[in-house]
Formats: structure tokens, C-alpha cells, sequence
């Protein structure tokens, strides 16, 4: 009886991690469709604000809400603001100026950067298969940003660097969470630190681009085609997938998590070609590979040290 319910939830978690690859895969030219009516920063937190209250409604329904411990704060306005606001904020104001398959690919960059962050705070090993998978990673940023293919214009830098700081912003809330010790459920926190990350991007929004309504108000376009995006973004793409992904975590091994992760950017590239007619060039798929293989094999590195560790009694 033991062994069928363990086979049902690893089944569910499967079935929820394929539809979390597919469902974030295609935001990505969702997102640049929703661009069109609503300028990044709102978009974001309108995003993240509904996708909150979604999650909010759901843990009320099962008496799951908790007010966040005081232990927890650190990680709690680490994740809402780096990884909430941060990711988001800069990878929807860089995907404006950039195709959104290349826009996929750059954001799933961040365990790249993990791994420098790790060795430098953290102290833990730069492994041969760590350092291989780095260099793997580097290359195919070298062959997405090689001087013969990429058109060196300000709003593609511009939209090139604010994807990749906002890899990078994700990258440093992984450290941060790598060492927290956690005292609530990833799942009763999520809402909070979406209520953080929703908030501080409003407040930004409103500074950098205006306010919904009254005088300067931001250029939003109120049409059927922008609820659309900010349905599938909302309850969808961000309350969802959050809530799912937590689930696949703890159902699931690290490395199948983490390596099922990286059909997110796959997707993402064959999606906006399909939807957004973006060209599938020799550049883009090359780099799109070469970044997997590096990601796949710095994870693993990650993951193997994690059990090493706790087999060793916790030392990196």
C-alpha cells in the first residue's frame, strides 16, 4: 500500500513538473505579447500581486496561512526581493528590447552563476565537473554574444544586461537559501514573499513609470488581450507553477527537478518561434545547448555535494 501511494506521487509530481516546463516555457512570448499593452514594471507586479492572493485564497481553504516566523524574515525578504522583484523586474524590462527566446535562455543562465557565489560565501569546492560545467555555460554565452551575430546597439545591451542581472539577482538568493534554516514550509511563505516582491515592484512602478490612473498615468492599453496575459500570468504562471514546483521539489530527487527545469528555456526558444515567427538560428540553438549542458552538469555537481555533505554530518 506504501510502495502504490510513494508510485502515485511521484506519478503526480512527473505530471507536475512536465506541465510546469510547458507553462513557463510558453509565458515567455506571452510575456512579450503582454509588453505590448502594459509596460514591464506593472506588468510584473501585476503578475505577482495576483498570483499572491490566488495562493493566499488556497492556503486559506486548507488553514494553511501562517504569519511568517521572525527566524524566517531573512530569507523571506531575500526571495520577495531579490528573486520576486529582482528576477522579475529586470526580465521583463529586458525582454522588451530582446527576442523572447533569447530572453528564456539568458534568464536560466543563474545556476551559472551560483557557482562562483557558492565557492566565494559559501566555501564549497570548485570540482573539476563544477569548473567544466561553468566553462560549458560561459561558451554558449560567448556564442549567443560572439561579435559576428550579435548587433551591438544600446537596446540590446541594455536588454541583454538587465535579463542577465536579473539571473543574477535569482543567483543570489539560491546562496542565501542554501544557508537558511527554515522554520515554515517553503509553500506557507511563498505568499508573503510574493506580497513583498508585488509591493516593492508597485512602488517602483510608480516611481519609474507612473501610476495606473490620474495624472502621468503609465501607457496601459485595457483590452481583452491584456486581461488574457494577466490571467495566464497570475493564478497560472506564477500562483500555480509556485505552488507546483514547490510540490515537485519534495515529491521528487533534486536532479530531476533541477535537470526538468532546463525544458523551461527549450520550450521558451520553440514557443515564440511557433507564436512570434523569432528565427531559429545555428547561434541561438547552439548557445541554448551548450548553457543546458553546462547548467546540467553544474547541478548535478550541486546535488552530489549536498549529499556528500549530510553524509559527512553537513560539511560542505
Amino acid at each position: 500500500m506504501c510502495r502504490t501511494v510513494t508510485l502515485r506521487s511521484e506519478t503526480r509530481a512527473i505530471l507536475l513538473l512536465a506541465a510546469v516546463i510547458v507553462l513557463w516555457g510558453v509565458n515567455w512570448p506571452v510575456m512579450k505579447t503582454g509588453l505590448q499593452y502594459i509596460p514591464p514594471l506593472w506588468f510584473a507586479a501585476a503578475r505577482v500581486l495576483l498570483g499572491c492572493a490566488v495562493l493566499f485564497v488556497l492556503l486559506a481553504a486548507t488553514r494553511q496561512v501562517r504569519w511568517p516566523l521572525r527566524a524566517d524574515l531573512p530569507v523571506l525578504i531575500s526571495v520577495g526581493g531579490l528573486q520576486i522583484a529582482g528576477f522579475l523586474g529586470f526580465a521583463h524590462a529586458g525582454i522588451q528590447y530582446l527576442e523572447a527566446g533569447r530572453s528564456a535562455i539568458l534568464a536560466y543562465t543563474t545556476p551559472l552563476w551560483v557557482t562562483p557565489m557558492a565557492v566565494a560565501l559559501l566555501g564549497e569546492r570548485l570540482t573539476m565537473v563544477r569548473a567544466g560545467g561553468l566553462g560549458l555555460g560561459l561558451g554558449g554565452l560567448a556564442v549567443l554574444f560572439n561579435p559576428v551575430t550579435f548587433e551591438v546597439t544600446r537596446s540590446a545591451l541594455l536588454g541583454n544586461g538587465l535579463v542577465l542581472m536579473g539571473a543574477m539577482a535569482w543567483a543570489v538568493t539560491i546562496v542565501h537559501v542554501r544557508a537558511h534554516r527554515w522554520h515554515m514550509t517553503p509553500l506557507q511563505l511563498i505568499p508573503w514573499q510574493m506580497l513583498l516582491g508585488g509591493t516593492a515592484l508597485a512602488i517602483l512602478a510608480i516611481a519609474l513609470e507612473g501610476p495606473l490612473w490620474g495624472d502621468g498615468a503609465a501607457p496601459v492599453q485595457w483590452s481583452a488581450p491584456l486581461w488574457a496575459v494577466l490571467a495566464y500570468n497570475g493564478p497560472v504562471a506564477s500562483a500555480f507553477c509556485f505552488w507546483a514546483f514547490v510540490v515537485v521539489n519534495r515529491a521528487l530527487p533534486a536532479t530531476t527537478t533541477a535537470l526538468g527545469s532546463l525544458g523551461v528555456p527549450v520550450v521558451g526558444v520553440i514557443t515564440s518561434a511557433a507564436a512570434l515567427g523569432e528565427p531559429l538560428t545555428v547561434t541561438k540553438v547552439a548557445g541554448l545547448a551548450l548553457i543546458c549542458a553546462g547548467v546540467g552538469l553544474v547541478t548535478g555537481a550541486d546535488v552530489r555535494n549536498k549529499r556528500n555533505a549530510e553524509a559527512d554530518g553537513g560539511r560542505p
